[in-house]
């Protein structure tokens, strides 16, 4: 069975990532490794803004 890694980019986008695997440019570990299941359900509950952190903080200054 193929252990998980889950990743984030500079924009604050998750994904998963094989253990065995090295991490592409630009993603890191975010800490939490497991089955392809455990990753994707905590993906589900940290993730809860799907706007790029870009386009946040675009939205925050003119809302400011």
């Amino acid at each position: 069975m193929t252990s998980y890694t889950v990743v984030v980019n500079d924009e604050e986008q998750y994904s998963i990532w094989p253990v065995d695997r090295d991490i592409p440019a630009g993603w890191r570990e975010r800490g939490l490794r497991g089955s392809k299941e455990e990753c994707l359900a905590h993906i589900q509950e940290i993730w809860t803004d799907m706007r790029p952190l870009s386009l946040r903080r675009r939205m925050e200054s003119t809302n400011a």
